[in-house]
């Protein structure tokens, strides 16, 4: 075995280089004597108790604020081990990246990794704040460069540029655009030179839907302008009347009063069916378009989106609003006192109780046996006295939901709300210093406060709140008693369609349980749930592995899809700086070849959201945007937002960070919430974990 068969006994000249640098790197850090520390013990003790605690599944309802302070207290461990010295590199895995420049005839070779080290010889950079790590993320092999470096113009060439992988201290990979290498025991000189070609993203660009408008006027599908028609950059939904199924068209034209219920998986059309509904019923009745139709949504991004929608289908006057919004702007109306701030640090058990039905019925004991006027202010005492009675709250919760929360649980929901109480007192009466915030679930309590005690919600010209028709989106993340809220405030003849998909269920502190249960608590018992079972977003392969994340979480309905795209494929890197090397140069070359593609890339939280922006902007990606609190511009580009900005939307491609088993343990919230997120891919799905992949992913392709 040799030349003469093609595999050569002696590695390729780059995995020699690599492999030589390796073992003088090695010997310059053993060289270099260990620094003493304050002590790693708590913080370790402190990583595995939340470790458990997010592995465990009970603590499913904190789980996004687990995530963080895990990473918080791995920040803290990571910056105490680099303290005090720069050669605390872990030597079983030093650095991610080999840079070879040449400038004024001098080569130098660097390395990027996650601290820096320039000691002994040994020259490692830390990718997020050396200067010289932009030339790596920004040029390529062979390039030219020409950079302003800690204030000083730098300009050369590169003249090596690879990835590598090393683990416990071996070299597994190289990466170079001489060929991709892989360390392997059955060849004769123990390495392979991958013949798979670099992973690239692709053939997806105008897939989604997007608004747009040839010469006549008339909005088309975008992803139609392959013949030679030109493409443009705006992302909105475009008028999709003639892309309506039969089945669709049934539920867009049912009568127009009485509930709607309309159940189907990510991309079937739930949105699309309430809206066209709208512009249904606003033909025969041109009262619908306007203020008194009321579409309320789960998130602000999708409320943009859908007010990009409407005026596609003729409709300008229809009120679109996320529910937190409505609910919070009605709640200020109708106590102009108090105070407009919303808490941030409400435990979940106080918002699950607080979500509970049995608050409802608690109010309605209260408002029946206590007399008094029927004013704002008792309505706030009918509030407040059923935060507080904690014999009331026992009976009503040991009769509608026995055993569902502890004496224990009912103690500290008291304790809470009576020291919030005294604060909102205090903050009310002119204590600038208090902390008079409410939690952001008093908002619907106190409205159905108003409305028990008091009657129908009112408008600005203090005439009864009362609307013609109501949407709601994503209904199973909204709590009975916060819909009950939004539902007396229709019209005896109004229509109402409800649009969800438990699957995608992501608020657990809400309550939903099931359907049935469901309308039993709205008082709608009976009410006929329509299903839509075609999957038109996504390909077969997205939705097959989305379908898989969910388990037994999925419903029994099968969901037919309408094409096939790309493999679902996992990528595992030793580092985040690795990770937003490859991807830097994945999207460049996607903007490259498809200008006008919309890429999502999603992460667990705002702080790894600004991790990785932060790196990608070094690679100077055009079209790159930080998306907070839903301000999507539905424009081509590459968008770094959380997980949770992005439900109801879509894109041509989805990348999906930071896949590991502390980010996505096998819960059910976490199950839900990976769902969601991969249903957003219209085209190809990627997913990229840095250490150990989440026990959801572990069947997928992994490169």
């Amino acid at each position: 075995m040799g030349e003469a068969d093609g595999r050569s006994d002696q590695p390729d000249e780059v995995v020699v280089e690599e492999l030589t640098a390796l073992e003088g790197v090695a010997r310059r850090l053993a060289e270099i004597p260990p620094t003493r520390t304050a002590s790693e013990i708590p913080i370790l003790r402190e990583l595995e108790r939340l470790r458990e605690r997010l592995l465990s599944g009970d603590e499913n309802k904190d789980l996004s604020a687990l995530t963080e302070q895990y990473h918080n207290q791995s920040a803290i461990l990571h910056q105490l081990r680099s303290a005090g010295a720069a050669v605390q590199v872990d030597a079983s895995s030093p650095y991610f990246a080999h840079l070879r420049l040449e400038e004024a005839g001098r080569r130098r070779d660097l390395f990027l990794g996650r601290t820096t080290c320039l000691e002994k010889g040994v020259r490692i950079i830390d990718w997020r704040d050396a200067p010289i790590s932009k030339v790596f993320y920004s040029y390529r092999q062979g390039e030219e460069f020409d950079e302003e470096i800690s204030g000083r113009e730098r300009q050369g060439s590169v003249l090596a540029r690879r990835m590598v992988r090393i683990r416990g201290g071996v070299l597994e990979r190289v990466q170079a655009p001489e060929g991709d290498f892989s360390l392997a025991a059955g060849e004769p000189c123990g390495w392979r030179q991958d013949a798979m070609g670099t992973p690239r993203l692709s053939g997806g660009e105008a897939t989604a839907l997007r608004y747009d408008e040839d010469e006549s006027g008339l909005a088309r599908r975008m992803g139609e302008g392959r013949n030679g028609e030109a493409l443009r950059a705006d992302k909105h939904l475009p008028e999709i009347t003639s892309l309506i199924d039969p089945s669709q068209f049934d539920l867009i034209t049912r009568p127009a009063s009485g509930y709607l219920v309309i159940r189907g998986s990510a991309g079937s059309g739930k949105t699309t069916v309430a809206l066209h509904r709208i512009a249904y019923l606003a033909f025969a009745n041109p009262r619908i378009d306007s203020p008194e139709t009321l579409v309320v949504v789960f998130s602000r991004a999708l409320a943009r989106y859908v007010a990009h929608v409407l005026p596609s289908l003729g409709l300008d006057g229809v009120r679109i609003t996320t529910y937190c919004d409505w609910v919070h702007d009605e709640r200020r109306r109708h106590y102009p006192h108090l105070p407009a701030r919303s808490r941030d640090d409400t435990p979940a058990m106080v918002q699950r109780i607080k979500l509970h039905s049995g608050l409802d019925v608690a109010l309605e004991r209260q408002v029946a046996r206590e007399l008094g006027p029927r004013s704002a202010d008792q309505a706030f005492d009918d509030w407040a006295s059923v935060l507080t009675q904690r014999q009331l709250l026992g009976e009503v919760f040991a009769e509608v939901a026995p055993g569902q929360f502890s004496d224990r649980d009912l103690d500290r929901f008291v304790q809470w709300n009576r020291r919030r109480l005294e604060e909102l007192s205090s903050a009310i009466a002119g204590d600038d210093e208090a902390d008079g915030g409410l939690d952001p679930e008093d908002d619907a309590l106190l409205l159905r406060a108003w409305q028990r005690r008091i009657g129908p919600l009112l408008a600005a010209s203090r005439r009864p709140l009362d609307y013609r028709h109501a949407v709601i989106d994503e209904v199973q993340d909204f709590a009975p008693i916060e819909v009950r809220v939004l539902l007396e405030c229709l019209r005896t003849e109004s229509s109402i369609t409800l649009a969800g998909d438990t699957q995608q269920h992501l608020m657990e502190h809400s309550g939903f349980t099931s359907w049935t249960s469901f309308f039993q608590e709205l008082g709608i018992d009976g009410a006929e749930i329509e299903t839509l079972r075609v999957s038109y977003r996504s390909s077969e392969q997205v939705m097959n592995f989305a379908t898989s994340l969910l388990g037994d979480l999925q419903e029994d309905e099968k969901i037919v899809t309408t094409r096939t795209g790309p493999p679902v494929e996992l990528f595992r890197l030793t580092d985040r700086g690795a990770c937003v090397a490859f991807l830097s140069d994945v999207l460049k070359d996607l903007m490259a070849q498809e200008p006008l593609a919309s890429v999502a890339v999603l992460t667990p939280s705002a702080r790894v959201s600004d991790l990785y922006f932060e790196g990608l902007q070094r690679a100077e990606l055009p079209r790159l945007r930080r998306i907070v609190d839903g301000e999507f511009p539905f424009k081509a580009g590459i968008e770094v937002t959380e997980v949770t900005q992005v439900k109801g939307l879509e894109f041509d491609y989805v990348v999906v960070l930071d896949v590991d088993s502390v980010n996505y343990p096998n819960t059910p919230a976490a199950r839900r919430t990976l769902h969601v997120a991969a249903t957003r891919a219209v085209h190809q799905l990627w997913m990229m974990s840095v250490g150990t992949p989440s026990p959801l992913v572990q069947d997928v392709d992994t490169r």
